[in-house]
């Protein structure tokens, strides 16, 4: 198996706890603003925030990681004889 995939999915795991933890304590209602954007004040549950700033962050640096050079192990390759 492989280790580092392991300690990733453990990291995971344990973020995604955190949120689960942040959305059954935190039921209060919070106003976000953002003029340039967002024309009126949004009014959300503090958890459903969290969630959708955890999620945009987790998509970014899906996307930057992503990509780039190639695959390593490309069908290019010729096999060793």
């Amino acid at each position: 198996m492989n280790t580092k995939l392991l300690l990733k999915t453990i990291l995971l795991i344990a973020i995604l706890l955190l949120l689960v933890i942040m959305g059954m304590n935190n039921r209060q209602t919070v106003d976000l603003s953002m003029p340039p954007l967002l024309p009126k004040v949004q009014r959300f549950p503090a958890a459903i925030m969290y969630f959708g700033f955890f999620a945009l962050g987790f998509l970014s640096g899906t996307l930057i990681t992503a990509g780039g050079k190639g695959s390593r192990g490309s069908a290019k390759s010729k096999p060793e004889k």
